[in-house]
This record gives structure tokens, C-alpha cells and sequence, in this order.
């Protein structure tokens, strides 16, 4: 057995370091934290003609508005986590698509679970076979490699985890003043 590590175990445990604190941050948030809106005019997750939404515009304002924990974990989980994953691995964790998203905590928990383990099996599923180009679907990142795309979902989950933990830092403090 070789204790060699490869670039694509490396990956995948890079993911979980960023993944894992982000589930751990979130075990006990609360529905009043999962919509709580720190600032005015800011994007979050509304109910309308009987779905949730949430908030989005095309191209995105300037500056960008502030975000809630429900659209942030729309974001990462739907708009990043599983948009990648349907078109590399012809599957998604929630089953939602667009700006669709649902209205608790305990509802989006698991959605957020799953759209990881499904991205993360197919990191796994990848191997080494890292630098693929991602191909013509993909527009102007055609080019690109399975690895940069890799990065860049790391990159959405960490810099989305410590927003959210920084909301529930907030959250309690707003409380307790």
C-alpha cells in the first residue's frame, strides 16, 4: 500500500477543510439567522406565487447589495455547487435550479449537504485526470481545466463559509446589545 499522495487526494481533502467548518458553523443557525437581513436593501430569499427565490439581478449591482444566510447558501449550493455539477457530472444534490431555494434552515440544510457530497464525488470520481479543458458549454472558461474550476468552487465555499460565520457573529451580537 502506498502512502504517496496524489494531487487529486490533495484536492479533495482541500475541499473538505473548506466544507467541513462550513457545516459545522451552521449545525444550530436559526430560521430568524437564516433570513435575518444586516443591512437595508440587501438580497435574500423571499417567498413569491407559492416558491422561494432568491434575489438576483444580471449583471450584478454596483456596489454589490448585502446578503442574507439564505442567499448565501442558495449561492453556494445551487448557483455554484450544483450548477457545477450538473454539467460535469450530469447531477446535482438539490434537484433546484436558477434562483430556486427554500424558506428554512432545516429545509436548506440538508439541500446544502447534499450539493456537496454530490460535487465532492465527482472530485473524487476525477482522479488524477485533473487537467481536462472544460470545453465549448463553457463558454469564455472553455479552456480551462477541471482543477481551475476546482479552485474556484473551493474558493466560493471558503469565502461564502466565513461570510456566513461572520453574519452569525453579527447575528448574536445585534442580540445581546
Amino acid at each position: 500500500m502506498s502512502s504517496e499522495r496524489t494531487l487529486a487526494t490533495s484536492l479533495v481533502d482541500g475541499f473538505d477543510q473548506a466544507w467541513q467548518p462550513l457545516l459545522e458553523r451552521t449545525a444550530t443557525l436559526t430560521d430568524a439567522e437564516f433570513h435575518w437581513q444586516p443591512a437595508d436593501h440587501g438580497w435574500g430569499v423571499h417567498e413569491r406565487d407559492g416558491a422561494w427565490l432568491a434575489d438576483w439581478a444580471d449583471p450584478d449591482p454596483e456596489p454589490a447589495p448585502v446578503t442574507t444566510i439564505a442567499w448565501r447558501t442558495w449561492h453556494v449550493a445551487v448557483d455554484a455547487l450544483d450548477s457545477y455539477s450538473e454539467r460535469l457530472f450530469g447531477r446535482t444534490g438539490t434537484g433546484l435550479r436558477d434562483r430556486e431555494w427554500v424558506g428554512t434552515w432545516s429545509a436548506a440544510r440538508p439541500l446544502l449537504v447534499a450539493a456537496g457530497e454530490v460535487f465532492r464525488e465527482g472530485l473524487v470520481a476525477w482522479g488524477d485526470d485533473l487537467f481536462v479543458p472544460l470545453g465549448e458549454s463553457w463558454g469564455p472558461f472553455a479552456q480551462h481545466t477541471r482543477v481551475d474550476l476546482y479552485l474556484h468552487a473551493r474558493r466560493e465555499v471558503s469565502h461564502h463559509g466565513a461570510e456566513i460565520a461572520l453574519l452569525r457573529d453579527l447575528y448574536a451580537a445585534a442580540a445581546t446589545a
